[in-house]
């Protein structure tokens, strides 16, 4: 069985950085639980990349390269490339995904 290699950018880091440092003030358990639960599934990908779906507003517009899998309320969309796994962002579901595309691109084009 192929071990792909996991690569986070620095987005997906800020993203769980955020995501968590939101829940810490509340409830410092959950977040601990969040994190860990978040990581564990970033983790599978080394074995199982392909297990995630096409994102669904991406599809729409013919863009298939990039996969999400689900956590909770949050979704870890990556990409694949030869035999490494990109993470490129973590986001609620509940939030607009076009729009969080959207303001990322604005970051990086700053």
């Amino acid at each position: 069985m192929q071990k792909y290699e996991l690569i986070i950018s620095d987005f997906a880091e800020i993203d769980l950085k955020e995501i968590i440092t939101f829940f810490y003030d509340k409830n410092i358990p959950y977040s601990i639980e969040l994190y860990n639960k978040i990581k564990i599934r970033i983790a599978e990908l080394e074995i199982f990349p392909e297990r995630g779906k096409v994102v669904p507003e991406l599809e729409k517009q013919g863009i298939t390269k990039y996969r999400q899998i689900i956590e909770g309320n949050y979704r870890i969309i990556y990409s694949i490339k030869n035999t490494q796994v990109n993470i490129l962002m973590i986001v609620d579901s509940r939030r607009n995904l076009e729009e969080l595309l959207f303001m990322k691109l604005l970051k990086i084009s700053e």
